[in-house]
């Protein structure tokens, strides 16, 4: 069974959110005042998380991306994700982490069938990285990457949101982890999820941003994988480790975009950027999964074409990040 979006496109992965809480305050994930906490009502159960999960596979769903908020700081986590790696036809079971808590969770995450690790990870120095997450301390972050690879993970891939004139002269200091260590280091355009005033100064395009790499590293393209993410992805040559540019408003990757999300509260967007979501809390508590399945291939029928981030006039629904993991 597979599910076909109205481009042709095969949708095969699902990102799933567990939580809207976080541990920092990511300046371009959330407002610096914070975001309204989902009441603890609201919040899907484990049992409807799983719910989601077993429909989404016997549709057609093959890789699924835990996110949130951040994952690792809703109880219990570690084995509701042994029981989603428990569903036939599931390939892959990843997860995404700011890392603060991740030294203590490694080898039980790793024990629990999670296969990749993708770890956020804005500043290499620590008072940098202290300022963009609104307190954050980089030691615990590093020490919970260590305590991956301790722990057998395949090399961490490390997500760095590049804000201009706020971490772009970290660029290839980033870049160079990949010469030293088998890790993916991704660089991702600033997008303006929060809708704040003059976000394009920020926001630094890839090209210029792998221009920036090229002039210092001779750099080799890569082919990706079937069910890889939208990254564009390069080698340093000689290097054992990879790097990757994602370009969701210079240079949108919505014709290969293979995925569908769904918040913690139940909300399912077929594009984070749409104005549209179903909310499928309803169905996740009711014992017809006919309906829920049916309800997954429509939302995919009806995913959009591309998002409009970027064009003039066009207005998006402001986003927390933290609500939709990204």
């Amino acid at each position: 069974m597979e599910m076909i979006d109205g481009y042709g496109r095969r949708i095969n992965y699902l990102r799933l959110s567990v939580t809207d809480r976080c541990n920092l305050r990511c300046r371009y994930c959330m407002p610096a005042d914070g975001v309204a906490k989902l009441d603890h009502q609201e919040v899907l159960s484990y049992e409807e998380l799983y719910r989601m999960a077993f429909a989404s596979v016997a549709c057609g769903i093959r890789k699924i991306r835990i996110t949130g908020g951040e994952p690792l700081v809703r109880k219990g986590l570690v084995p509701f994700l042994k029981r989603l790696t428990e569903i036939k036809g599931l390939r892959e079971l990843v997860l995404t982490t700011n890392g603060i808590l991740l030294q203590e969770l490694a080898l039980p995450l790793r024990q629990a069938g999670v296969a990749r690790l993708n770890v956020s990870l804005d500043s290499l120095d620590p008072e940098n990285f202290s300022r963009i997450t609104r307190g954050g301390d980089l030691s615990r972050v590093l020490a919970g990457i260590e305590a991956a690879e301790r722990a057998g993970f395949p090399p961490v891939k490390i997500n760095m949101v590049v804000m201009r004139g706020v971490n772009d002269h970290e660029i290839l200091d980033f870049a160079a982890l990949t010469r030293k260590k088998a890790c993916t280091v991704r660089f991702i355009e600033y997008m303006p999820t929060l809708r704040d005033e003059d976000w394009d100064v920020q926001s630094m395009p890839g090209a210029e941003i792998l221009q920036q790499i090229a002039q210092q590293y001779p750099l080799l393209p890569l082919v990706s994988g079937e069910m890889a993410g939208p990254a564009r992805n390069f080698r340093i040559e000689g290097a054992p480790g990879a790097i990757g540019i994602i370009t969701p408003v210079s240079g949108h990757f919505c014709e290969s975009c293979n995925r569908i999300r769904m918040s913690a509260s139940g909300q399912v967007r077929g594009c984070l950027f749409s104005n549209r979501s179903v909310n499928l809390k309803a169905l996740l508590g009711y014992g017809d999964s006919g309906l829920l399945r049916q309800t997954l291939r429509r939302i995919v029928r009806e995913k959009p074409g591309q998002h409009r981030l970027a064009e003039e006039g066009v207005q998006t629904a402001s986003i927390a990040m933290s609500r939709i993991g990204g």
